[in-house]
């Protein structure tokens, strides 16, 4: 069962009609007095949680669950119109698992919640992804080569954290600027290349690890070819 806490009435009912027809069960909740009371009920297997609500806002209910044992390792999705970083930082802090901002496709949005769904809660490479003596530590929010510490952007660990999750397996620039940038971003895909280069830079000796697939775009695990 997946819960959606979200006040807008039209977008919670094609959400939650959407995912039941896909085979994924949901209920929906228009506040948190609603979400509370379910989650007495039944805990689910996932949240979709937005932020901008009345009274008791996503990013307060996000951090009672992760404070909460009984509900600290359920998945959660954010989803939000607000398009500041300080919000998807803050989010990611508190714990979120991810986030997606409107307008959202629901081919992505389904997407997004199976890939979450297959991953089983507690399995160490949940918690950090490491190659190497690269390690990205997700509840810490930091990354690391060789011990010492990477001072990274959000738009540079979120990208390298969807290029490690996906290791071996190419992603278009097109699916990056989607995944990083969000929907409302309406640059060119070279975004992708210069954050790319930076964070070779950064990154070092283990800047390698992100090659380059010629006219299609990155895949994490190999030499870049540039």
């Amino acid at each position: 069962m997946i819960y959606y806490v979200e006040d807008d009435e039209n977008i919670r009912e094609l959400v939650v009609y959407t995912l039941s027809q896909v085979g994924l069960p949901a209920v929906g909740f228009p506040d948190a007095t609603a979400f509370w009371s379910a989650m007495e009920e039944q805990l689910p297997e996932l949240i979709l949680l937005d932020i901008m609500l009345p009274r008791e806002d996503g990013l307060a209910i996000l951090k009672r669950l992760r404070s909460d044992e009984r509900s600290s390792e359920i998945p959660v999705i954010m989803i939000t119109a607000r398009g500041s970083e300080f919000d998807k930082v803050l989010g990611l802090d508190l714990g979120a698992d991810d986030y997606i901002a409107k307008p959202f496709g629901m081919a992505e949005l389904v997407a997004r919640i199976k890939a979450r769904l297959r991953r089983k809660p507690g399995k160490p490479d949940e918690e950090k992804l490491s190659v190497g003596t690269l390690v990205l530590d997700k509840k810490a929010h930091r990354v690391t080569v060789e011990g010492a510490e990477v001072s990274l952007t959000l738009k540079e660990y979120e990208l390298l954290r969807i290029l490690m999750e996906n290791r071996g397996m190419v992603l278009t620039r097109d699916q990056l600027l989607e995944r990083v940038w969000d929907y409302s971003y309406d640059g060119s895909s070279r975004t992708v290349d210069v954050h790319i280069q930076t964070l070779r830079t950064k990154l070092g000796c283990c800047g390698e690890l992100i090659e380059t697939v010629r006219g299609v775009g990155y895949r994490f695990g190999g030499r870049s070819h540039d």
